[in-house]
């Protein structure tokens, strides 16, 4: 299945790039197309703006040569391409093949566009090496050159999911710490589509649809209204393991799409002070709103902390695009740090007010919140840094024990939630049924349909940090030794 969705939508983003090529190009078999060595040529051609040499013809020597002058011009850009050879090409091998555009798209695509976000997010940028490795001597090694541009992918990767993060950051209870399961219910890609132009989709409405419905849309008002090719389908995406690396090729897109925005100072300028204006506004009602519900009961509470979001939510609309600015801090004016500062500041005030409404919810409710506050925050975190595979494995054995005490929870709390008599004595609701519905979502969709996954991520980066260990201790054991203390030391380590 995994196979069968990167080719397609490797290959309808490899036609939207040959679109440009003259004369145009369509693969219809990617397998077959890329044999001959001129589709390879042409799509490197179109991405680099170069001009490659290649051979006229279509026989076996002619096609060999050809791929080799594509596989000789992607090891110039320093890119590894590892176990990949002319004859697997040749032959069309679908891993070898998937492999190849893969890591064609993650180059000239992805790190291209996240290059632009190294200084917003304080990554290190391919072209200074420097800002990774300290010694000055860095760009004398080619093995050290290779450890950076490998950090630099981990970085580019990040920086691609941290500007989604923050675009859907903006609309509440959208929530992205992957590039699998947290597209799945196809808000995600609404909440980018409202942050980039505001007013195409209605997110309340979406939240009351199935996750096909909302990839369906998603995908037409992207296509559409945004210009951005259709690269996945409802069912690549609405499954339990989604296709990292496709979800991430078209995520891309959508970042493209915000770079191309045309923005006028002038313009950008009066949207600040229109938004300073109303930012002052909500902490001004923000504030007032606390005192005047301070003796209120929990639902009470609630209930007004629903309507000022639904009301905050609806006017913060016109406001996106300006609050969403990716500019450096060295780009930004004065008006737009202070917004930005502000923005924050009025976030921070609506997100301590929620957590503390969570921890005055009636029991049990307060400690299932607690609880699902904490395995949210844990699958949230990034993975440790392997660069020390000792301190790693004793790192994700931690975290592995901790996850696996916290999910010993999970039947017991559902069990809770799912039996919980919302009334009083007086058979008055003590919770607004949104916020239960809420915590069953959360339950459900965000930490059962991903505990495996997470394990999974936990076990494998345990792994690799076991393996890392072993190869380092494999190294520095293979030296000659003739003490029979040195070799009874060697032995006692293993």
């Amino acid at each position: 299945q995994r196979e069968f969705t990167q080719k397609k939508t490797f290959t309808s983003w490899i036609n939207s790039i040959l679109a440009k090529h003259t004369p145009p190009y369509v693969v219809s078999d990617l397998y077959t197309d890329i044999q001959k060595g001129h589709l390879l040529l042409d799509l490197l051609e179109v991405l680099s703006g170069q001009h490659l040499p290649r051979e006229k013809g279509f026989n076996t020597f002619q096609c060999r040569s050809n791929i080799e002058n594509a596989l000789t011009f992607l090891k110039s850009r320093s890119l590894k391409l590892i176990n990949i050879h002319v004859a697997d090409i040749i032959e069309g091998k679908p891993s070898i093949v998937l492999g190849l555009i893969w890591t064609i798209i993650f180059h000239f695509h992805i790190e291209e566009l996240a290059r632009t976000l190294a200084c917003t997010y304080n990554q290190p940028s391919p072209d200074r090496p420097g800002a990774v490795e300290s010694s000055p001597k860095a760009n004398r090694s080619a093995k050290k050159s290779a450890k950076i541009k490998e950090r630099w992918k981990m970085s580019a990767t990040k920086a691609l999911l941290l500007w989604a993060k923050e675009q859907c950051s903006l609309h509440g209870s959208v929530s992205v710490t992957d590039f699998k399961s947290s597209w799945r219910s196809g808000l995600a890609f609404l909440a980018i589509i409202q942050t980039l132009r505001p007013g195409l989709v209605d997110l309340e409405k979406a939240k009351a649809r199935s996750n096909k419905e909302n990839l369906k849309e998603a995908f037409r008002i992207a296509e559409l209204e945004l210009n951005i090719p259709r690269l996945l389908e409802p069912e690549d995406v609405d499954t339990v393991n989604p296709d990292e690396k496709s979800i991430m090729t078209y995520v891309a897109q959508f970042l493209q799409y915000s770079k191309n925005l045309p923005e006028s100072e002038e313009d950008m300028q009066e949207k600040v002070r229109e938004a300073m204006g109303w930012l002052a506004a909500q902490e001004e009602k923000l504030a007032k709103l606390l005192v005047e519900t301070e003796n209120e009961t929990y639902y009470q509470k609630y209930k007004e902390m629903m309507s000022f979001m639904e009301t905050f939510n609806q006017e913060k609309i016109p406001f996106l695009p300006v609050l969403s600015s990716k500019r450096g801090e060295a780009e930004l004016s004065e008006g737009q740090q202070q917004m930005r500062e502000e923005w924050d500041k009025v976030i921070s005030q609506i997100n301590e007010w929620k957590a503390k409404l969570d921890q005055m919810l009636p029991s049990p409710l307060d400690s299932i919140e607690a609880w699902l506050q904490e395995v949210e925050r844990l699958q949230a975190e990034d993975l440790p840094d392997l660069q020390d595979p000792f301190k790693a494995m004793s790192v994700f054995r931690e975290i592995i024990v901790i996850f696996k005490g916290l999910m010993d929870c999970f039947d017991s709390h559902l069990d809770t939630l799912q039996s919980f008599k919302n009334e009083d004595e007086k058979n008055m609701p003590l919770v607004l049924p949104e916020k239960l519905e809420e915590m069953k979502r959360r339950l459900f969709s965000n930490i059962r349909s991903t505990n495996p996954s997470t394990f999974l991520e936990y076990h494998y980066g345990l792994c690799s940090a076991i393996a890392n260990e072993v190869k380092l201790k494999l190294n520095i054991w293979d030296v000659k030794f003739g003490a029979k203390e040195s070799v009874e030391s060697l032995l006692e380590n293993w």
